[in-house]
């Protein structure tokens, strides 16, 4: 009977040991984390303290949610260092900020880990501008100009070089423009909330239809949808017959490439 016991012991802990390390974590292009990340941002943007009169909306960006995987995927706590060495690495911002989390599987989560990094503004004066311990992390969130956002989390299953060796997670956002610039305040205030607006202003936060850097904003006439069901199709028929009304009125006419 005890030997029966313990088998089932040992059954239960492989089956415990095992559904710990194979953790699910979301990837870059998951809406629910895309939508989770550029939500928990904006949230702390929006509820900066004096308020900001020129804090730009922050919206996801593809291409440093593509730095920031790649860099999860070394596994080490420690900053890109290539995010300083080579300005091209994203290929529409000349400068790319970053933030850091790591930990074990069971406490990530997008609103936990960018927790640890906004709870850092009890540690930052304003007026100031001044950390009384570490803030970096803080002010680069609510940094004013910087409108991209785009962030990857890794798992770890050797540890992870410079915090722990055991299985975990590192999470990166990687911003643009990058903040803590110059040594100066992260936002301007001495206003209302988007008091120096030309745009709109969305939470608290200001919005525009163009890119601060020149950057095309994203647009489209018509929902991807209905550019993939209706609109691309119609262009193909109508290349078709215009192809085929040339041929019939014109025959000795031709086309090579």
């Amino acid at each position: 009977m005890s030997s029966m016991m313990g088998l089932v012991w040992l059954w239960f802990w492989i089956f415990l040991d095992s559904g710990a390390s194979s953790v699910s974590l979301p990837e870059t292009t998951d809406s629910r984390f895309i939508d989770e990340c550029v939500r928990e941002h904006n949230k702390a943007r929006s509820s900066v303290s004096p308020p900001a009169t020129n804090m730009l909306y922050m919206t996801w960006d593809e291409g440093l949610s593509l730095i920031a995987k790649a860099w999860a995927e070394k596994c080490v706590f420690q900053h890109n260092p290539k995010l300083k060495d080579d300005p091209s690495v994203h290929p529409n911002f000349s400068s790319v900020g970053e933030n850091i989390w790591t930990g074990s599987p069971s406490l990530f989560d997008v609103t936990r880990a960018m927790k640890k990094w906004v709870d850092e503004k009890d540690h930052y004066n304003y007026k100031g501008n001044k950390c009384s311990s570490i803030c970096g992390h803080y002010t680069q969130v609510v940094w004013g100009s910087s409108y991209k956002v785009g962030c990857a989390a890794h798992l770890c299953p050797g540890g992870v070089a410079g915090f722990d060796s055991r299985e975990g997670v590192v999470f990166v956002c990687n911003y643009a423009t990058a903040g803590n610039m110059n040594s100066a305040k992260p936002y301007e205030s001495g206003g209302a909330a988007c008091s120096g607006c030309t745009g709109s202003c969305v939470d608290r936060l200001c919005r525009y239809n163009w890119s601060p850097e020149g950057v095309p904003a994203k647009a489209s006439t018509y929902p991807d949808y209905l550019n993939i069901v209706i609109v691309r199709p119609m262009g193909l028929l109508l290349t078709f017959i215009t192809a085929f009304a040339l041929r019939y009125l014109y025959p000795d006419v031709f086309c090579y490439e």
